[in-house]
């Protein structure tokens, strides 16, 4: 027997939504992803499930990223708000960072510092369009990306192209 998705009605978007925020909250990102996806089948637009979406996958990087980057990269450039794109962008490269530094692998300092920096510039231009002076989102996002620099002491890596030798 083939089990089938069944779609979920108009009407419980907003219940939906609440229930992967709460799923989230929960440390259970992979049934906020589950939502999301049931709401955006029957409203891709819909810009709350596209942020709860992101930010449901991003939260499970730390069990490895497989092909979630490529979905957070699709569903980023779905947002119709350009401060969103590169906030939620800035996002995406500040939990890749988290995770490499969580897991301790070979050179992942190096590979964190990346991301942070690309989390920076990201969380710059979402300032830089910003239109509600109330809303300081990417500047705290920003502040943490440098904490978490200073925090692991994070140095830009040094270009070592030379310093192989060819045989």
């Amino acid at each position: 027997m083939t089990h089938r998705l069944k779609p979920i009605s108009h009407d419980s978007i907003a219940r939906a939504l609440d229930k992967a925020e709460r799923y989230r909250l929960l440390n259970e990102p992979f049934f906020a992803e589950s939502i999301c996806q049931d709401v955006l089948a029957i409203e891709p637009a819909l810009q709350r499930a596209l942020q709860v979406y992101v930010l449901a996958l991003v939260d499970q990087f730390g069990g490895g990223e497989g092909d979630k980057v490529a979905r957070v990269r699709a569903a980023i450039a779905r947002l119709t708000s350009e401060y969103e794109r590169h906030y939620y962008t800035g996002i995406l490269a500040e939990r890749r960072a988290v995770a490499l530094l969580n897991a301790g692998h070979f050179h992942a300092g190096a590979v964190a510092w990346g991301h942070l920096h690309d989390a920076l510039a990201c969380y710059l231009q979402a300032d830089a369009v910003q239109a509600d002076d109330s809303n300081d989102d990417a500047v705290l996002r920003y502040n943490t990306c440098v904490r978490l620099i200073a925090l692991h002491g994070l140095t830009e890596p040094a270009d070592d192209r030379d310093d192989y030798p060819l045989e």
